[in-house]
């Protein structure tokens, strides 16, 4: 059954289709603020910490899903440069490393401008893909960092192997 068939035709507040999206997967979750909440997502490689929160200024749905990674300094140049052969591979979303929190992010933003409504299936698509390509290129980063691998082997290993979902 669609997560869509869970809702009436009523408009409902993007935060709270995402709180019966995470109640629907049994995620543990914290409803932060009326605009915002954060999720704990099992993954095959990791947990991932996924926040969203509903922007109504700009009328965006912002998507930050975050693992940590500490990678030695010496390996930044590496990291970034495989940081940007990942994106081109993300069409959706896109990576960044925050250095100061020792995290990796995948971000992604919904806008939803004009009054338009985000569907629950739309929601959790755009969740399950955060995750996916998290689980995805999570062993490429590792590779890049700690196996000294160069970042086009790195990349094959990522794109051949296949993972479980979210």
């Amino acid at each position: 059954m669609a997560l869509s068939e869970h809702y009436s035709e009523e408009d409902l507040h993007p935060i709270d289709i995402v709180e019966h999206i995470a109640e629907h997967h049994d995620w543990s979750f914290d409803r932060i603020a009326d605009d915002q909440i954060a999720m704990a997502v099992e993954g095959q490689w990791k947990t991932y910490s996924v926040t969203l929160a509903w922007s109504a200024y700009d009328e965006t749905l912002r998507l930050v899903c975050s693992f940590e990674m500490e990678p030695p300094k010496d390996k930044l140049p590496q990291l970034y440069e495989a940081l940007n052969a990942v994106n081109d591979q993300c069409w959706a979303g896109a990576f960044t490393y925050w250095d100061k929190q020792q995290l990796m992010i995948y971000r992604y933003g919904l806008v939803l401008s004009g009054g338009q409504v985000a569907s629950p299936d739309q929601i959790d698509m755009m969740i399950n893909a955060a995750i996916v390509s998290s689980e995805r290129f999570y062993p490429a980063f590792q590779l890049v960092v700690w196996g000294d691998r160069k970042v086009d082997d790195a990349l094959q290993v990522a794109i051949a192997e296949a993972y479980g979902r979210a």
